[in-house]
């Protein structure tokens, strides 16, 4: 059997099919779900092996970007969230996703308390970030980076992914964890640190991704859904297929 993969859909989410299709290659079996099948019964989250909760404008990024997809998974699905949490199940927030994790307080789980203690907010370049970087892999408690040797190639697509910590001690807390899944780098798969345009936003530390303590959850703002064929990326003829995202997605499946 197949590993079945929740792919959540919001009003305005856009890269659920992008995101389908990756899990489909990894080994999985994708359902896009929107959310009101969930709220009404018509679908049930412990049908699913993975959550995907995808990329793109959740609600138009009304009141900011992710933050009503969060109020939902809070007020509607907390309960059913923090039981597919809990059980080890592979969850992974895109971009969009990334940003609903952090501001639901699902992500990254340092404070203890309900209050987020980071957030995801306006690139420090001031506009919109359309391009493509390479992401190193840091965690050995991510499912989802585990054994991953080498860097993976990447485009972003946002105005708010720069990760910034409530208090700066916890980012030495999600160092001492292993949380840092996924950071900026050159080319080359050395760590860029803050240097512009290779990590895009200005985010703490050049930090790409994270996961939660117990590994299962990972969030991040570049889009691996959206190189999984070597035809996606601008040097076709001369990348290198092995740092595609793909395996990212494969990770999470075999977990799964």
């Amino acid at each position: 059997m197949k590993p079945r993969a929740l792919i959540l859909h919001a009003v305005g989410t856009n890269r659920d099919r992008d995101a389908a299709l990756a899990v489909e290659l990894a080994g999985g079996e994708p359902e896009i779900v929107p959310l009101n099948l969930l709220k009404n019964g018509a679908r049930r989250w412990e049908d699913y092996q993975v959550l995907v909760i995808p990329g793109g404008f959740s609600y138009a990024d009304a009141l900011g970007a992710g933050r009503l997809l969060a109020l939902d998974l809070k007020v509607y699905f907390s309960e059913e969230v923090r039981r597919f949490v809990a059980s080890g199940k592979p969850v992974i927030g895109i971009c969009n996703g990334f940003q609903a994790l952090v501001k639901a307080g699902i992500l990254p789980e340092l404070s203890g308390g309900i209050e987020p203690s980071a957030t995801l907010t306006f690139n420090a370049s001031g506009r919109f970030e359309c391009r493509w970087v390479t992401l190193l892999p840091k965690s050995s408690t991510c499912l989802w980076t585990r054994d991953l040797k080498g860097p993976v190639d990447s485009p972003v697509a946002h105005g708010e992914g720069n990760f910034v910590l409530k208090d700066p001690i916890y980012l030495e807390k999600l160092a001492a964890h292993d949380q840092i899944a996924l950071v900026y780098a050159y080319p080359d798969g050395e760590a860029a640190g803050d240097v512009y345009p290779h990590n895009p936003n200005g985010s703490t530390a050049g930090i790409a991704g994270i996961c939660n303590p117990q590994g299962n959850v990972l969030g991040l703002m570049p889009h691996p859904e959206n190189y999984i064929y070597p035809y996606q990326h601008p040097r076709r003829s001369g990348s290198d297929f092995g740092r595609s995202g793909l395996a990212l997605f494969v990770n999470g499946i075999r977990a799964a």
